[in-house]
């Protein structure tokens, strides 16, 4: 790439484009601001940026071409980007490592992709820099050196729009400033292309050759007021239209295509666990809380889907169990109660439920990991759970703020509705559960006394035990064929998780809205204590049901643990008649429940997954290209430029000027092998520069060839035009030939033949010919091959 020589270019106009195309590309990238929710890119774009626009600018003062600065632009990268982007793998945070190394080769392939993944706002401690200080570095290098090696400075905005579109893209769908970046993109720009109009060589030629040099600085001014006038107006009409014009949908970014949306059923459910719970964990130290108030449960899942193998969270929409959504502050804005602040400190618990406590307003986690698991927390704030998809443990700590709501008494719950609010269909559950629960609900008046009657149902005539050790036979699970049993044996045996399911499948049999939770509280005499070290003798499985205007309340149908059965013991006396229950089933019924529809569930989730994952690689697929595209338009563009002027020369309207053209063809080539022409040659001076640089002899003949057929006395026919491109065609090949592989694409991507200001261009090559050819046609006089054509009429030569 080829730049006039430094002392042609003003020092203003260096000033100039270098401080207008960083104030335009640092506008582009406050766009990151929302998506590391601040400042913290800054470092790493802002020194990206530097380095790009440096890089352009000693490429132009030094004429250096487009491979130099591309193997500038990766040293940068690579010398730099750890200091800037990955400072936490260098060494004293700014020599690199062989990992930063590892980390920078592989950043430009996966960064992006890494980035778009993880839940905003981003960490800048986890490589994420990388992506503004590659976009920086770049688009800076780019940026520089279209302004400062082009006359016309409105190409080098092309990749500062590029720029802005990709920082949008990738981004999050909240806009950073977007009043004060469209304005100051506009004004910028507007101001930038004025002040290089104004000052523009041609202009400042036009003024020097006028007589009164007052007038031509008259001209000037007023051509810049008028650009500020109009500047002005644009700007005053765009702040209106933005204060008057109504808010637009929310816009849509990469980020909401390629992260996968969370789906907590992609985790089992944390009750079919609970007697392993029981059995494994009773004298382990789980975690420790601080702050709990007395009465107040430590809560880590709510299930309220029935599917007779396992009872789970709904597979359902935005308001229900399912729902899970990124971790932000402020999620209960509405709750009512006491504000309590819960340090929770782990250790053995190993989960992805987090415990929690009463409705939650924020969550704040300490500790090595505190980056990790806030990216990896999702909440439902519905039903107050939480969930971590880098799984606690031993060491994680974390902050609750929440409101404990408080708990009315039968009295004051006497009159109130149950809620009116969707409930998922229970599905396979026991026939005989439908009259088992009208019987024992039949004496109740009241939606209270309904629940009460429930859970006193269960609790007093059932029994205790866990099955472990030395304790009466009891079957851990909740599937529809243990709550047969449960309920057809001589005996209720069970414990939290056996209950809970039966009460609340009970309750649905009724409509009454209810749901089955598990976590952890204290013992009666330890509730109140400063600190509550939770173990899983702690474990516990309830029902939660929702009265109308009050939310939703716990029930404990399990009965007391030194209610336990023995030998003496028969069924328990049921206040509902004994004949209600159904016989219990053949043996072979359980194998008939229809276990299939989890596994179609599954299998459709499956499909889902392949569709989203082939998805998500073909849109990474086309963000690369689109990155590698942008990378190579440079190169793409000269190839393209300097075929349209090859078209342009060959299908000149006059065959005259084709044979110009193909002389101009096979110079441009020279020059981009190195030959150097003298501005104003004649074709014979400039066939000996190339013979002397290049070594081509059949130049000259070629150069006396084009004099003889341009200033002859007919215009050569198209025969002859064909036969003269073929012999250009000819040698330029032979240039290409006897050049290495790097001179030969060197050559290819050079610009000097496009930008250098040395030689004739080809218009006024052409006004020279056609003026010389009429002159000699008027006296008479024949060109010779060998006799330099007479310079044109100074009249006629531009």
């Amino acid at each position: 790439m080829t730049a006039p020589a430094p002392a042609t270019i003003p020092r203003w106009r260096w000033f100039l484009d270098v401080a207008a195309s960083a104030v335009l590309l640092i506008v582009a990238l406050l766009g990151f601001w929302p998506t590391f929710a601040g400042p913290a890119f800054l470092p790493a774009a802002l020194g990206g940026l530097a380095l790009g626009i440096g890089v352009a600018a000693a490429a132009a003062w030094r004429r250096w071409g487009i491979l130099v600065i591309t193997g500038l632009v990766l040293a940068a990268y690579f010398v730099f980007g750890g200091a800037l982007a990955l400072p936490q793998t260098t060494l004293l945070g700014v020599v690199p490592t062989v990992d930063t190394l590892q980390r920078l080769a592989l950043g430009t392939v996966t960064s992006w992709k890494q980035m778009l993944t993880t839940v905003a706002p981003v960490a800048a401690s986890d490589g994420h820099l990388i992506v503004p200080f590659l976009l920086a570095l770049v688009f800076g290098a780019l940026t520089g050196s279209l302004a400062l090696r082009l006359r016309q400075a409105a190409w080098a905005l092309i990749p500062v729009g590029v720029l802005v579109m990709l920082v949008i893209a990738l981004g999050t769908p909240d806009p950073a400033f977007p009043v004060l970046q469209g304005l100051v993109l506009a004004a910028v720009s507007m101001v930038w292309l004025a002040l290089r109009q104004v000052w523009a060589p041609q202009n400042t030629a036009v003024s020097v050759g006028e007589v009164d040099p007052a007038r031509a600085w008259r001209m000037r001014l007023r051509r810049l007021l008028a650009g500020v006038a109009v500047l002005a107006v644009a700007g005053g009409v765009g702040v209106a239209a933005s204060a008057l014009a109504v808010p637009a949908e929310p816009r849509h970014v990469f980020r909401d295509v390629i992260i996968p949306p969370f789906n907590i059923r992609d985790y089992p459910s944390p009750l079919q666990a609970f007697r392993k719970n029981v059995r494994d964990e009773a004298d382990e130290t789980l975690f420790t809380v601080q702050g709990l108030p007395k009465g107040a449960r430590m809560r880590t899942a709510v299930m309220d889907e029935f599917d007779g193998t396992v009872y789970n969270v709904t597979d359902g929409g935005p308001t229900t169990s399912s729902a899970f959504t990124p971790l932000r502050s402020g999620m209960s804005p509405d709750a009512r109660g006491v504000p309590v602040t819960l340090k929770i400190a782990v250790d053995a618990y190993d989960a992805v439920w987090l415990p929690t406590a009463g409705a939650l307003e924020d969550i704040r986690f300490d500790g090595d990991r505190a980056d990790e698991l806030r990216r990896a927390t999702y909440v439902n704030a519905a039903t107050g759970t939480t969930v971590t998809t880098s799984r606690l443990r031993a060491g994680d700590e974390y902050t609750v703020d929440a409101v404990i709501p408080a708990t009315p008494d039968d009295d004051q719950l006497a009159d109130v509705a149950f809620a009116a609010v969707p409930q998922s269909k229970q599905q396979n559950v026991p026939e005989e559960l439908a009259s088992l629960a009208a019987e024992i609900v039949a004496d109740a008046e009241s939606p209270i006394e309904q629940v009460r009657a429930l859970e006193t149902y269960l609790a007093e005539e059932g029994f205790f035990s866990h099955g472990l050790e030395g304790e009466v036979l009891s079957r851990a699970g909740h599937t529809s064929e243990r709550m047969t049993t449960l309920f057809g044996g001589d005996q209720m045996i069970g414990d939290d998780e056996q209950y809970a399911v039966a009460m609340s499948l009970l309750a649905g049999e009724l409509g009454i809205p209810a749901r089955v939770v598990m976590g952890y509280y204290p013992d009666e005499n330890q509730e109140g204590d400063a600190f509550f070290e939770a173990s899983g003798d702690d474990v516990h499985a309830w029902v939660e049901v929702d009265f109308a205007g009050v939310g939703w309340l716990p029930f404990d149908p399990t009965p007391p643990e030194d209610q336990v059965p023995n030998d003496q013991n028969t069924k328990p006396r049921v206040d509902p008649k004994p004949q209600v229950l159904q016989p219990p089933p053949p043996p072979q019924e359980p194998v008939d429940l229809p276990p299939t529809l989890p596994d179609d569930r599954e299998s459709e989730d499956e499909t889902l997954n392949i569709a989203g994952i082939i998805g998500t690689i073909l849109l990474i697929a086309g963000i690369s290209l689109a990155i590698l595209a942008v990378l190579l338009s440079p190169f793409i563009a000269i190839g393209v430029w300097k075929a349209a002027k090859r078209r342009s020369r060959r299908t000149a309207p006059r065959t005259a000027d084709r044979i110009s053209g193909g002389w101009d063809e096979l110079t441009d080539r020279a020059v981009d092998y190195g030959a150097r022409l003298t501005p104003g040659s004649t074709r014979t001076e400039e066939a000996a520069s190339v013979v002397a640089t290049l070594a081509v002899p059949q130049v000259t003949s070629l150069a006396d060839r084009a004099d003889a057929e341009v200033f002859g006395p007919a215009d050569p026919t198209p025969d002859d035009v064909d036969a003269f491109w073929r012999e250009v065609d000819e040698i330029v090949g032979g240039l290409g030939a006897g050049a290495g592989f790097w001179r030969r694409l060197k050559a290819r991507l050079s610009l000097r033949s496009l930008l250098s200001d040395t030689r004739m261009s080809n218009g006024v090559r052409s006004l020279r010919d056609a003026a010389t050819a009429r002159m000699r046609r008027e006296s008479g006089t024949i060109g010779s091959s060998s006799t330099t054509p007479p310079a044109a009429p100074e009249s006629e030569t531009p």
